[in-house]
């Protein structure tokens, strides 16, 4: 009788496997992240519009490479073409404003000042001695790092041309991987959930939790971002203050902040208002803030954000501020999947030794 050969054991052949799939997925992550943000935002864009492209599917009569390539088409003339044309506006009132800014024109120094001195004496001296009395020198000193003389510009020229040709691939990569997303979504989903070592249940339990904490969080703070930079512009284009677009742009761009980061735009602007006597404007650009754009904030987000996620606010806040310091940009949507995946987790480990706990005590005879 043959002796059984040791390395031949399916003990031995699992591990090996694991290891194997382990070294292999760590290589694999290690040559794809440097375009770590095209996948991710290909994954996100193809889950949020996944239903559209249901719906093109069907209307092109099952041929999945027309269906994926008319919901490319689609996602490029309402998404991707108006938010170009729209960067290159806010481009160009922010060169506009540098300019002036050069020129004297806006003198956010003298603004400064002004303010500083229709402040309280006391509140005056505490600022001066956090080093913030003299706005003037900032502001010097913030022209001079845009690029005050020829040469610091032409040293910088070869890094921003690198980092836009960067942009240009990823972007260009992003693109072909969402196509190859909407053609083959459903067979890689599918053996996604195949290889997820977990009970069916929980693997169709986490994965539909995904989509969904996905969906919500791309679709509602994309939204709320826009709501709220489109009133805050308008406030600003009304009040006359410079850059309209520019501030709505930021602003937008802060209220991916829940709670918190609209306020951080319009309120330094309606208290340079008070303190500068100009009350009408104040009074105005604050009671629009509170009751416009923050109930933009304080009922459209929850609807569509924490309704679907079920998260409270608080933990969403935290989780998408630590996704910005660790991701980035693409935080703002990772952060809050992360917390969502690590909720969803937790809450199926409870549930399954909650069934270890009672399925002695069932069948332990009366």
């Amino acid at each position: 009788m043959t002796a059984p050969n040791p390395l031949k054991t399916p003990d031995l052949e699992f591990k090996s496997l694991l290891f194997l799939v382990l070294a292999a997925t760590a290589l694999f992550l290690l040559i794809v992240w440097p375009f770590f943000g095209a996948v991710c935002w290909a994954v996100f864009i193809a889950i949020v519009f996944w239903p559209l492209h249901q719906r093109l599917l069907r209307g092109s009569q099952g041929r999945p490479n027309m269906a994926a390539a008319a919901s490319l088409t689609i996602i490029l003339l309402i998404v991707i073409l108006p938010l170009a044309l729209v960067t290159a506006s806010i481009t160009q009132e922010a060169s506009l404003l540098v300019a002036k800014m050069r020129s004297g024109e806006v003198d956010f120094g003298a603004y400064f000042q002004r303010a500083m001195q229709a402040l309280p004496a006391w509140i005056r001296a505490i600022l001066e001695r956090l080093g913030v009395g003299d706005l003037g020198v900032l502001q010097q000193r913030a022209l001079a790092s845009l690029g005050g003389n020829g040469q610091a510009l032409t040293a910088r020229a070869f890094s921003i041309g690198q980092v836009t040709l960067d942009f240009v691939v990823a972007f260009f990569v992003m693109l072909y991987i969402l196509y190859f997303f909407f053609r083959d979504g459903g067979a890689i989903a599918q053996s996604i959930a195949r290889s997820i070592p977990l009970r069916d249940d929980h693997t169709h339990r986490l994965l539909t939790h995904f989509v969904t904490v996905v969906r919500a969080t791309v679709k509602g703070n994309i939204v709320v971002a826009l709501v709220q930079g489109t009133l805050g512009g308008l406030a600003f284009l009304v009040l006359g203050v410079q850059g309209p677009l520019l501030w709505g742009a930021v602003m937008a761009l802060f209220s991916l902040l829940p709670a918190v980061g609209a306020a951080l735009v319009w309120a330094p602007v309606a208290a340079y208002f008070f303190f500068t006597g100009e009350l009408v404007a104040a009074i105005g650009l604050a009671l629009w803030g509170v009751v416009a754009i923050g109930l933009v904030d304080n009922f459209l987000r929850p609807r569509l954000v924490g309704r679907d996620t079920r998260m409270p606010d608080w933990l969403i806040l935290v989780a998408t501020l630590g996704g910005l310091v660790v991701f980035g940009l693409n935080g703002f949507v990772i952060g809050p999947v992360i917390a969502a995946v690590f909720l969803v987790s937790w809450q199926m480990l409870a549930a399954a030794r909650q069934q270890d706990v009672a399925a002695p005590a069932a069948r332990e005879p009366d």
